[in-house]
């Protein structure tokens, strides 16, 4: 089992020789099972920013916040630690229903990095995005599953909150540009355990994809109820949050025909992501958490906003924000670049070999009809 020490007991008070940032991840509900290797990855970027010297030329050091917990009651835990002067940021993966909670309390005032994929559109003044959105990451899925694999008729399951329905509302364009439709949607509670209704739903449908925009461990307990009712031999699975933690809860048996979408896979076969599980494997060791694109994503939160702060030469966010958009940082998923709030990256589709994955393609930005 991997031991990190706790924060500070000094973490309330100032101290002109660090900058503090509220690492906001999930320790709880569904999508804990992947929160642990946020909060390693996170602080394996933190150690490499302080051995290159910090932020400003002081000690960058986390605060770990559970962002698995009610969307107001995490806004209101931070909003207080930035009112303490306790933190200077905040970065880390936690759903839209929490930052959309957390950014009007806080981009304002502080640096906000997010680095969950997430539905597209986040455009408030201090807040920057390093992952995926559907333009880039399901779009250009679709079209090719559809060119590839005949695919035409989609059922969507998603969880109850703003990223499934609104990225199933651009399924709906991506489906007609493909030449197929959208057939059908169900969305369920974070937390669901009982799939019965909606795997009935499916089979009595003619959908040859399903859409899987669910969360952590409601997505591995659907792939399981899914295998187990004999559909995966009739449609394909596509998710778009969907990492190795969650492949391997899944189970070998329960990924047939199951296809995932991310900037990162930890079976790339390219110089970073080699270096990246040379490093996390160092630090953490062989019994450490599966490395996957969620965690990862809170490495790549941490190099964005220590490279934002240095580009400013400040903490003020409004400094920051006018020197984004000339801000570039180099990490697991390559060298990349800040344009408009968002890190523009290469996107990859791959498909679930039992409990890995196997990079299948680099996804087209500009994907044409089949």
């Amino acid at each position: 089992m991997v031991r990190l020490d706790p924060p500070p007991l000094d973490w309330c008070t100032t101290d002109d020789s660090v900058v503090r940032v509220a690492l906001v991840f999930p320790m709880q509900g569904a999508a804990g099972i992947f929160g642990p290797t946020c909060e390693l990855c996170a602080r394996l970027a933190a150690e490499e920013v302080n051995r290159e010297g910090g932020v400003l030329g002081r000690e960058l050091r986390l605060l770990p916040v559970d962002g698995g917990a009610e969307p107001h009651r995490v806004a209101r835990d931070v909003e207080a630690l930035v009112d303490l002067g306790a933190v200077q940021g905040v970065t880390g993966w936690h759903i839209s229903s929490v930052r959309r909670a957390l950014a009007p309390r806080i981009a304002h005032r502080v640096p906000y990095v997010y680095t969950a994929l997430y539905e597209g559109g986040e455009d408030t003044a201090g807040v920057f995005l390093t992952s995926e959105t559907p333009d880039d990451q399901l779009r250009p899925a679709v079209h090719l599953l559809a060119r590839e694999h005949g695919v035409r008729r989609w059922f969507v399951v998603g969880n109850d909150y703003v990223w499934p329905r609104r990225t199933a509302r651009a399924a709906h364009r991506y489906a007609r540009e493909s030449g197929g439709t959208v057939r059908a949607e169900a969305y369920l509670p974070l937390g669901t355990h009982d799939f019965d209704g909606v795997l009935r739903r499916i089979e009595h449908s003619d959908a040859d994809a399903v859409l899987m925009l669910l969360v952590g461990s409601d997505a591995v307990r659907f792939n399981r109820a899914f295998a187990a009712s004999g559909l995966a031999e009739r449609c394909l699975r596509l998710s778009t949050l969907m990492d190795e933690n969650m492949l391997m809860a899944s189970g070998p048996t329960a990924t047939s025909g199951l296809y995932s979408t991310a900037g990162f896979f930890a079976s790339l076969a390219n110089q970073d992501t080699l270096d990246f599980h040379g490093q996390y494997a160092g630090r953490y060791g062989v019994e450490a958490p599966a490395l996957g694109s969620l965690g990862e994503s809170c490495y790549e939160g941490v190099l964005l906003l220590a490279a934002l702060i240095d580009r400013a030469r400040t903490l003020d966010v409004s400094a920051i924000g006018a020197k984004a958009d000339t801000v570039s940082y180099e990490g697991p998923r390559g060298l990349l670049h800040l344009r408009g709030g968002h890190v523009r990256q290469r996107i990859y589709l791959a498909r679930a070999d039992g409990v890995e994955f196997d990079v299948v393609a680099q996804l087209d930005p500009r994907p044409t009809r089949p």
